[in-house]
C-alpha cells in the first residue's frame, strides 16, 4: 500500500486532553466589580421619574442641611431622633437599594469607631459614641439622595445651586465615561478569561495591560472628544434640560426641613 495514502498513526489516536485547573478568582472578581458598577449606574438611569416625590433640588438641599445639623450637634437625643428619620427613609426604599445603602453606611460607621477605639483609653468617650452615628446619618441620607434620583436629574439641579459649567460638565461626562471604559475593559477581562487555557502563570501581568489599555483609550478619547467640541464651536457653556416644577411634596418637605432646623436650636439649648 502507498505511504502517502495511510492515515498517520496519532490522526487515528483518541483526543484526551485536559487542560491543567487553573484559578480565575482575580478576574471573575474584577469582572463582578465592573459589572455591579454598571449595574448601578445603568439601574438610576432606568427610573423614568425620581423616587420619594420630591425634586432633586431640594432633595439636594436637605441632604446638605442634615449633614450640617448633624455635624455640629452635641445632643444625643437630636442624633437619635435623625437615626428614627434615616430609618423611615429606609423603609421607603427597595430591599436592594436599602441593603445598598445599609451595607456601606454601617461598614463606615464601624470604620469610624475602630479608628476612634484607642481614643477609649484616653477617658474621652464622646468622641466615640458620636462622630460614628454622624458619619452612618450622613451616609444614609447621602445613599438615599444617590438611588433615589437619577444621575441626570441630579446634575441638571446642580445648576440651581450656581454651580460653574465646567464643573457640571465634568461631572457629567465623568459618569458617562465611566460606563464606557467600564463596557471596555469588561470586554478585555473575557477575553483574558476565554483565552487563558489551563494554566496562565502571567495573568496577573495581563490584568496590568487591561489597566494600561483602559489608560490609552480614556486617553483617545478624550482628545476625541476635545477635537468634536472644538468643531462645534463649545464656547463653555453646558446647557441641560431642567423643567423644574414647585410641587405640593415640595412645599412639604421644606416645611420639614424648617421643623427639622427649629428642632435642632432647641436642642442645642437644651445641651
Amino acid at each position: 500500500m502507498d505511504e502517502r495514502n495511510t492515515m498517520p498513526a496519532w490522526l487515528t489516536q483518541p483526543e484526551d486532553y485536559t487542560p491543567p485547573a487553573d484559578k480565575d478568582r482575580f478576574v471573575d472578581k474584577s469582572i463582578l466589580s465592573f459589572l455591579g458598577l454598571l449595574g448601578r449606574i445603568r439601574q438610576q438611569g432606568r427610573h423614568e421619574k425620581d423616587l420619594l416625590w420630591v425634586s432633586p433640588v431640594f432633595k439636594i438641599l436637605g441632604v446638605l442641611l442634615v449633614i450640617v445639623l448633624v455635624s455640629l450637634s452635641r445632643s444625643f437625643p437630636f442624633l437619635y431622633g435623625m437615626l428614627a428619620v434615616s430609618a423611615v427613609l429606609l423603609a421607603l426604599l427597595p430591599a436592594d437599594d436599602l441593603k445598598r445603602v445599609l451595607k456601606l453606611s454601617v461598614a463606615a460607621a464601624l470604620l469610624t469607631y475602630l479608628i476612634l477605639l484607642p481614643s477609649v483609653l484616653s477617658g474621652s468617650r464622646y468622641s466615640i459614641t458620636m462622630i460614628p452615628v454622624k458619619v452612618l446619618i450622613s451616609l444614609v441620607h447621602v445613599g438615599v439622595l444617590s438611588y433615589t434620583t437619577r444621575w441626570d436629574h441630579l446634575i441638571a439641579a446642580l445648576r440651581r445651586f450656581h454651580v460653574p459649567n465646567l464643573v457640571i460638565f465634568i461631572f457629567d461626562i465623568m459618569i458617562k465615561y465611566i460606563v464606557m471604559l467600564g463596557e471596555y475593559a469588561l470586554q478585555m477581562l473575557y477575553a483574558l478569561k476565554l483565552r487563558s487555557v489551563g494554566r496562565n502563570r502571567h495573568k496577573y501581568g495581563s490584568i496590568g495591560g487591561v489597566g494600561g489599555m483602559l489608560f490609552v483609550k480614556s486617553h483617545e478619547l478624550s482628545r476625541e472628544m476635545y477635537f468634536a467640541m472644538e468643531c462645534r464651536g463649545f464656547d463653555g457653556e453646558y446647557p441641560v434640560n431642567d423643567k423644574f416644577r414647585f410641587t405640593v411634596y415640595d412645599a412639604v418637605y421644606l416645611v420639614l426641613l424648617a421643623v427639622l432646623v427649629w428642632i435642632f436650636i432647641l436642642a442645642q439649648k437644651a445641651v
